[in-house]
């Protein structure tokens, strides 16, 4: 999920012509000996924090249905995760730095989701909103804190922080059950093939459930009348 949240990250701040004007994006971690070895105007997207929002966990599992309705599997709800970036700008220049945080930013809050159009692998299968929240949101590290990890000098950043589901467990269910359950009866312990009677409970004569399943509504033959006593019947 995370590399597909990369991606996503990545196609949506191409739309914004960062790219087109000459400028690399990159999501490596902006450190001292990275910052020496750059050699062109870069944005840098860092993911330095990742932590479960535990208010959306979700217990329960979810069926899933094949074309003819029948179940083929179990799923397990998604657990979803803040994903923390720290967004910085590298040129020779503070000013042009600000100028590609300023077009970065501008881009980033015209968006409150991540766009689906820019969904990759199981974003696409789950289908859910994934919500951005930019220079602000989740608690998490703060940029003084990153920074002295990384080694480096502080400078301007955005903090973008992404909500993304991680998909559940899939537990495949086994084929459906087409014909009924079978009864033995012996007449006596020492009784020989020919004293067994064998009974078909259900379903008996029925090989295709048809499109409703075994669980439709079927034909049922009305309950035989009782007797009271003395022979006249209810």
């Amino acid at each position: 999920m995370i590399h597909e949240v990369d991606e996503g990250l990545r196609q949506l701040l191409a739309e914004s012509g960062l790219e087109d004007a000459g400028v690399d994006l990159v999501f490596d971690a902006p450190t001292r000996d990275w910052s020496a070895r750059r050699n062109a105007p870069t944005v840098s997207v860092f993911l330095f924090g990742i932590q479960e929002d535990a208010a959306r966990r979700r217990s329960g599992t979810a069926e899933e249905y094949d074309a003819d309705g029948l179940v083929v599997a179990w799923h397990t709800p998604p657990r979803w995760f803040e994903l923390t970036y720290l967004v910085t700008a590298w040129t020779n220049r503070p000013q042009d730095e600000h100028r590609l945080l300023s077009q970065v930013l501008r881009y980033l809050i015209a968006h409150e989701t991540l766009p689906k159009r820019v969904f990759t692998g199981s974003l696409v299968d789950l289908g859910l909103a994934i919500p951005l929240f930019v220079a602000g949101g989740p608690d998490g590290p703060s940029a003084h804190d990153v920074w002295s990890a990384l080694g480096g000098e502080l400078k301007a950043s955005i903090s973008l922080t992404v909500v993304a589901p991680l998909a559940g467990e899939r537990t495949p269910a086994g084929p459906p059950v087409t014909e009924g359950l079978i009864v033995k009866s012996v007449a006596s312990s020492a009784g020989t093939d020919d004293d067994v009677s064998r009974r078909q409970l259900r379903y008996e004569g029925i090989r295709d459930p048809g499109p409703d399943g075994f669980s439709a509504p079927r034909e049922r033959r009305p309950t035989p009348a009782r007797r009271r006593r003395g022979g006249r019947q209810e």
